[in-house]
């Protein structure tokens, strides 16, 4: 019989997890002082949140969530402009966890229940299909997420689209979130994991100038619980020996240069721009924007959504309490805020942050953040 030469990869093995901890815990002793690190993706947030992963990070070491679910810094006003669109008419399509976002005084699920018609897609193309569908009727796509979801919405712009289709792009860009951090003095972040997915698309070597300019280094991370751990061994490896680099720590799928055909697509439909996120303030570089020569297809030029009706800057209530801004910087956690679990839980979300499957104060509403394993584990013992 032959040897069986195939590797075999794992990423949920405990003596591995382990392993990486004691090898954290050296850099920190090496280090000899608490360390902040923060990634910027809603997928790695569920990953540790899930696995109880701080729960074996060394206590110098605190891992914190970003801004980096594009539904929580989607803007009120931008919301504004889809609710007034369906308000006015139009179909709007977006994605399931926009439907309860707020805008400044409504959302799009306030619309639907007052007979807007208003559909959740899991897909831009199958945003296309409802145009197909009512030819007679204005139907815009509320295209949110970072890019890689633009990269999808841009694809579909280049191809051959009904007379009555368009897109209101709100479209956010992964490394203008990273920048927003590192200006924060009071965040004090040393290092940065960046998201896997995204980096598919646009290569590791885009980070190396922000590491050069901030003295930050940054390791691409997957989303598997080893693939985590590891990555942060690396990223307390470079902050203990002082070397603001970028490290690939997800070779199988990240490549230096990224998706080169991808990034041409991106590039050819969207041009960044400053915008405001929500619960952070303007953000240079943070929108994504159709360029003009789509103006054919962007919402905003070819519909002029009238938000008079429905934006309401001055309106009262809970959110105003909402620490989802501070909570996005790193400078507050869920349970800081006086909502969290309270007026503000998943079925009735107060703030952004509650809303998305990708929110810090979702997730840690689900998982819970920071476990103590030790605590679970004797009361499993106690049991025995």
């Amino acid at each position: 019989m032959a040897k069986d030469l195939t590797l075999e990869l794992k990423f949920r093995d405990p003596a591995r997890a382990r392993a990486l901890a004691d090898a954290m815990q050296r850099n920190l002793d090496a280090i000899g002082r608490e360390v902040s690190v923060m990634h910027v993706c809603g997928s790695h947030e569920q990953a540790i949140a899930r696995f109880g992963l701080r729960a074996v990070l060394p206590p110098q070491l605190r891992l914190i969530m970003g801004p980096g679910c594009p539904v929580c810094v989607t803007d009120g006003p931008e919301v504004d402009e889809a609710v007034a669109l369906a308000q006015g008419g139009a179909h709007v399509c977006t994605y399931g966890d926009m439907l309860r976002l707020p805008g400044t005084s409504r959302s799009l699920a306030d619309a639907q229940a007052d007979g807007a018609r208003v559909h959740v897609v899991y897909s831009v193309a199958q945003a296309v299909d409802v145009a197909r569908a009512h030819p007679a009727d204005e139907v815009v796509f509320m295209a949110s997420g970072f890019e890689t979801t633009a990269v999808a919405t841009a694809a579909v712009a280049l191809g051959e689209l009904p007379a009555n289709f368009s897109i209101l792009s709100v479209h956010k860009y992964v490394p203008a979130a990273m920048e927003v951090v590192s200006r924060s003095k009071a965040s004090a972040i040393e290092g940065f994991l960046a998201a896997g997915h995204a980096a598919i698309i646009t290569g590791h070597a885009l980070f190396e100038p922000f590491a050069a300019r901030t003295g930050a280094p940054v390791v691409v991370a997957g989303f598997e619980p080893l693939d985590i751990l590891a990555a942060i061994v690396k990223l307390t490896d470079l902050i203990r020996e002082g070397r603001p680099e970028v490290f690939n720590a997800y070779p199988r799928c990240v490549s230096r240069e990224g998706n080169l055909p991808a990034q041409q697509v991106l590039w050819k439909v969207f041009q960044p721009r400053a915008g405001t996120w929500r619960g952070i303030g303007e953000v240079p570089d943070g929108n994504l924007d159709l360029r003009p020569e789509w103006a054919h297809l962007d919402a905003r030029r070819r519909l002029e959504p009238d938000v008079s009706g429905v934006r309401d800057d001055a309106a009262a209530g809970l959110e105003r309490d909402c620490l989802c801004g501070p909570i996005m910087l790193g400078l507050a956690a869920p349970h800081d805020c006086p909502l969290f679990g309270r007026a503000c839980v998943p079925e009735a979300p107060v703030g952004a942050c509650m809303v998305s499957s990708e929110g810090t104060c979702r997730i840690w509403h689900t998982y819970g953040g920071a476990p103590d394993l030790r605590r679970v584990e004797g009361r499993a013992a106690g049991r025995g």
